[in-house]
């Protein structure tokens, strides 16, 4: 278990964001942003995963603005395309 002790100011802050937020108490809305928090880092850990195995995927290329019109279309020809749902043998 952790204590944490704030300022009267701090306090009153956090229990009117409790209140507001619909939490019983000052301590689940204060858990509850620790939990967001760390889900939103993970979350970012993996984007820049992301960009690391972008940038190193391959030669570099220009996105010009034609690039930008191909990848669009593609995208939403994807988009636009039943989903095939592969039936299992009985």
């Amino acid at each position: 278990m952790l204590n944490i002790a704030l300022p009267d100011q701090v306090a009153a802050f956090v229990e009117e964001q409790a209140t507001a937020a619909g939490f019983n108490t000052a301590n689940e809305y204060v858990y509850h942003l620790i939990v967001r928090e760390q889900e939103r880092l993970a979350e970012q850990r993996q984007v820049e995963a992301l960009l690391l195995e972008g940038l190193e995927s391959g030669s570099p290329i220009e996105a010009t603005d034609d690039w930008w019109n191909r990848k669009r279309s593609q995208l939403i020809k994807r988009v636009h395309q039943p989903e095939v749902i592969p039936r299992s043998p009985h």
